[in-house]
């Protein structure tokens, strides 16, 4: 096991993360919701239940191409909650594990699957505009869990608003993860992710997502990299 200590401030990874890249060709325009005044009372979210299903098209930020349509199936309820995942050819995927629900052990988002201990949300915990937190965890990567590294995440919500994607129209939450971590490529320093997420409570899960992220080489002067940006939308659920 082995741990290296991240130096980046909340403010430092927050200000690099709010960074936005120019893109060549024909990017995406980024999605917009219409806002609304807190509902009252407080939306519940939809407790899981086996058989709920949600599909999504997933797209390049860059070009606006298609890049995959993701399925993804409550497997089972129980101590975790299991949500399988399948590609458009049908072609099994890994699958992310809650447990409680929102609470996420075995991510999906991201290129590599990640292993969360301890598990973080996957929504704010208060269903507010107001609502924010620091969270601070470690990971391992699928297959490798001998190896754990750093993970701080900001999440914080910006408000309620309708957003129209081709599943229909949904009450959101939008909220934002602003995350710096650790890599395991040691040349890969000041990791950073960031998410955009429209979460609607009607349906236990997230309509629309933005993600994108950057990184520098140990030693590299200059602009970050970046890493591929991806724009997701739900096209059906039941």
């Amino acid at each position: 096991m082995r741990e290296k200590k991240m130096n980046l401030s909340r403010r430092t990874f927050i200000a690099s993360a709010a960074l936005a890249p120019v893109a060549c060709g024909v990017p995406l325009a980024y999605q917009r919701g219409t806002p609304v005044a807190q509902p009252k009372p407080t939306p519940n979210v939809r407790a899981p239940q086996v058989g709920q299903e949600w599909t999504y098209v997933k797209r390049d930020v860059f070009d606006g191409k298609i890049r995959g349509v993701i399925t993804e199936r409550v497997a089972s309820v129980g101590s975790t909650i299991v949500i399988e995942r399948r590609d458009e050819d049908g072609s099994q995927l890994p699958s992310e594990i809650q447990g409680p629900w929102g609470v996420v052990q075995l991510d999906t988002s991201w290129p590599r699957l990640m292993s969360f201990k301890p598990p973080i949300p996957l929504w704010p915990e208060e269903l507010t505009s107001s609502w924010s937190k620091q969270l601070n965890t470690k990971y391992s990567l699928g297959g490798y869990s001998e190896n754990v590294y750093g993970w701080q995440e900001y999440m914080s919500a910006h408000g309620w608003e309708q957003i129209t994607v081709p599943a229909g129209t949904f009450l959101t939450l939008r909220y934002q993860n602003l995350i710096n971590f650790e890599s395991n490529d040691d040349n890969k320093v000041n990791c950073i992710r960031k998410q955009t997420i429209w979460f609607a409570p009607s349906i236990g899960r997230w309509v629309a997502k933005e993600s994108s992220g950057s990184y520098m080489i140990q030693g590299q002067l200059g602009m970050p990299n970046l890493e591929d940006s991806y724009q997701w939308q739900l096209t059906s659920y039941k």
